[in-house]
């Protein structure tokens, strides 16, 4: 028997609520991101606070369920069509210089003896958290823009890049080995794509038509792929954030020129109404706040973590877009771009799980990562103000 601490569970569901409840009442005046408020509830209602919760292995699974569907939705929102070309390139470019700058400040950093490993400081600095600020962007109608274009491909590749890194050198801890599972698994998934969108594009209608019966087909057949690639992905040994990202992308290509409102209305009810929220509760139940606060050195690394963001992802779209955006619009950018979050919690995992990383170091990461998601999104969008719609690229 597994055991359910089921009230842990019911206060980690509440939380959720709450924090929604808290943005849906604010309406327009909160302008704190959900995810911040969820994984701040979670700090909350934790051990280290209130003691209300915590977690344990059923919980971790369902945690580990909302960071499938997390990544899920960030390959999912990769329109190749619309950002192939000038932004994707520039966007690899920029990831590459990123890559290098935060590699810089690990080395740097751990010469001084503030971290223990460069590559995964370094590699945890890289990333961009895009499938936490999808709903931010589209909310404040960004998405729509020639410069929501620009974003996503950056947050694509700073998001999809990192996945990789883990992939290949985390995960087993052997590149070799990874590289040729790595390679095993792209084939299984173009297969998988190849029989998704001619299944799709053959059967459309009829598929479309269970989206408003109990059979909700397309929904299941969406979950399905998650879970399939997911574990896929875990028994080859790489790591689950690959697989839920993967499906995504497949799901996007194969829904490619249908009308799917409603089936996204739907995915979305399923992760942003329960998996997702659950992750980031969950998050804050097992960060580790009394370290964080127990020594003010280690305080200290939070602010040195939040500006190193801004240097590794911001200097990137300062240098590389100054022909294709005015200086405001650039800085917005790197703002944007500098916001991390999920990545960071799963790269500080597996560092302090292979003894790389000290867990005060990992929690002055995320904390400075949480501070990231709270801020840097709303100077962004306070600096683009009014939104154009875009033409072409």
């Amino acid at each position: 028997m597994i055991h359910v601490d089921a009230d842990s569970f019911l206060v980690i569901v509440l939380a959720a609520a709450v924090a929604a409840l808290i943005v849906g009442i604010g309406g327009g005046r909160v302008v704190i991101p959900v995810v911040v408020l969820e994984l701040c509830l979670g700090i909350v209602v934790g051990p280290d606070v209130l003691g209300l919760a915590d977690s344990d292995p059923f919980i971790d699974f369902f945690s580990s369920l909302g960071l499938g569907m997390l990544f899920f939705f960030a390959g999912y929102e990769i329109d190749f069509e619309r950002i192939k070309g000038g932004p994707l390139e520039l966007a690899v470019v920029g990831w590459l210089i990123s890559l290098g700058l935060a590699y810089a400040i690990g080395s740097m950093l751990a010469a001084a003896g503030i971290v223990l490993s460069l590559l995964f400081t370094g590699s945890a600095l890289a990333t961009t958290a895009i499938g936490t600020l999808i709903p931010i962007l589209s909310d404040a109608g960004e998405m729509k823009t020639r410069f929501g274009t620009y974003l996503l491909a950056a947050g694509a590749v700073g998001e999809f890049g990192p996945i990789l890194l883990i992939t290949l050198f985390f995960s087993t801890g052997n590149p070799l080995s990874s590289g040729l599972l790595l390679v095993a698994f792209v084939v299984i998934a173009v297969l998988a794509a190849v029989f998704a969108i001619r299944g799709v594009t053959s059967n459309w209608t009829a598929l479309e038509r269970t989206l408003e019966t109990s059979s909700q087909l397309p929904v299941r057949m969406a979950v399905v792929l998650i879970f399939v690639l997911a574990a896929l992905a875990t028994d080859l040994g790489l790591d689950l954030l690959l697989g839920g990202f993967v499906a995504g992308i497949i799901t996007r290509l194969s829904l490619g020129g249908h009308e799917v409102r409603v089936l996204e209305s739907k995915l979305k009810a399923v992760g942003y109404g329960f998996l997702i929220p659950f992750f980031f509760v969950v998050s804050g139940i097992e960060f580790k706040f009394d370290e964080l606060t127990s020594d003010p050195k280690e305080l200290l690394k939070v602010p040195v973590f939040l500006i190193a963001f801004l240097i590794v992802r911001g200097i990137p779209a300062m240098v590389l877009y100054v022909k294709e955006m005015e200086i405001r619009d650039r800085v917005a950018l790197a703002f944007f771009s500098a916001t991390e979050l999920p990545l960071v919690v799963a790269i500080t995992t597996i560092a302090i799980d292979n003894g790389k990383m000290h867990g005060t170091t990992a929690a002055s990461l995320v904390g400075a990562a949480v501070l990231s998601t709270a801020i840097y999104p709303l100077i962004g969008l306070r600096l683009r103000g009014s939104r154009e719609v875009p033409e072409g690229i």
